[in-house]
């Protein structure tokens, strides 16, 4: 009886999880993206402007980037059924600690204090998580308030110094294409080849997709939820790497003003990965990242007010998880 099922069992488990990997719905938001593309050259032409000169492209894919970076972790988390809300706290804390270690010790020394303290917390948020069986929402609010305990009690204003040598992080280009842009092109890649060929990538999908047949099929579902708050946490540490070379020192509220955890979460399901997880993909999170961007730059080009960037921007998610839903429903 038993050899039959360890004989079957992986063909199966392999079987279901790659066709779950292989059914990445981003199609349809990088139509949603032609279509705001268009509508928001139709306007900004009106207006007397220039949607899609260099400097303007330039300016998308700058603005993109940090927030392409955190998406990406954020996608890795959600498909394996988590979120993380912390990420926002910590790439404030990850600028400071940046810039203050580059100064006195150097940029490697920086990069890899950085690197650490984002594992450090990635880890944590895994932990509570699987051990304290804590919800994840509530699990990384909690950490989140830690940090920014922590950011309030110790920073009140900018700090440290980042080398003018790590500062071209923020803003050299290669032609016409950021080195920011690149370094989250490389990131949302990996993140892809992850997912898609090795077998962490197949077993967030499944744990994801249904975490109790992930578990009696083999997998270690804590383990792979650390993984995921792990990646996240370090892709959250990178966005607050780059934005501390843009600014060439540390800000404690680098990370909130940017509103980059609930902003992360919309490119994600924006993208069309299910917030309960196992559906999707990076793909689809790069759309949704680079739609948010395009009415971002028509907002700016048309000077519209904050608020009615808030109500087109929560209408345009709106619309597309319903579109979502509709097209699941009809399957």
């Amino acid at each position: 009886m038993n050899q039959p099922t360890k004989t079957l069992r992986p063909t199966v488990r392999n079987a279901t999880v790659r066709k779950i990997a292989a059914d990445s719905p981003a199609r349809p938001v990088f139509i949603a993206l032609a279509v705001v593309a268009a509508v928001g050259w139709i306007l900004v032409n009106a207006d007397g402007g220039q949607l899609f000169s260099q400097d303007s492209l330039v300016g998308i894919q700058q603005r993109s980037a940090a927030l392409g970076i955190v998406a990406v972790g954020q996608t890795l988390a959600i498909l394996a059924g988590s979120l993380d809300l912390s990420v926002a706290y910590l790439i404030s804390l990850t600028s400071l600690v940046a810039a203050e270690t580059m100064a006195e010790y150097g940029v490697l020394a920086g990069i890899g204090a950085v690197l650490v303290l984002s594992a450090l917390v990635g880890l944590v948020n895994g932990l509570v998580i699987t051990k304290l069986k804590v919800h994840a929402f509530i699990a990384t609010l909690g950490v989140a308030l830690i940090i920014r305990g922590i950011l309030d009690d110790r920073y009140d204003g900018p700090a440290g110094s980042v080398p003018t040598s790590f500062q071209r992080l923020g803003y050299d280009r290669i032609g016409p294409i950021p080195v920011s842009a690149l370094l989250w092109g490389g990131i949302a890649i990996a993140a892809i080849l992850l997912l898609r060929r090795t077998t962490l990538g197949f077993r967030i999908y499944a744990v994801g997709g249904d975490p109790e047949v992930a578990r009696l099929s083999g997998v270690r579902t804590d383990r792979i939820i650390m993984a995921t708050h792990v990646l996240c946490s370090l892709c959250a540490g990178a966005a607050g790497l780059l934005l501390a070379a843009r600014l060439g020192a540390g800000a404690p509220t680098v990370g909130t003003d940017g509103g980059y955890d609930l902003e992360s979460i919309a490119a994600v399901v924006l993208g069309g990965t299910a917030l309960a997880g196992g559906r999707g993909g990076v793909a689809g999170t790069v759309g949704g990242v680079l739609v948010l961007a395009v009415l971002d730059s028509v907002f700016n080009q048309l000077e519209v007010n904050s608020f009615a960037k808030d109500v087109v921007r929560g209408v345009v998610i709106v619309a597309a998880l319903a579109v979502y839903a509709r097209g699941r429903r009809s399957k």
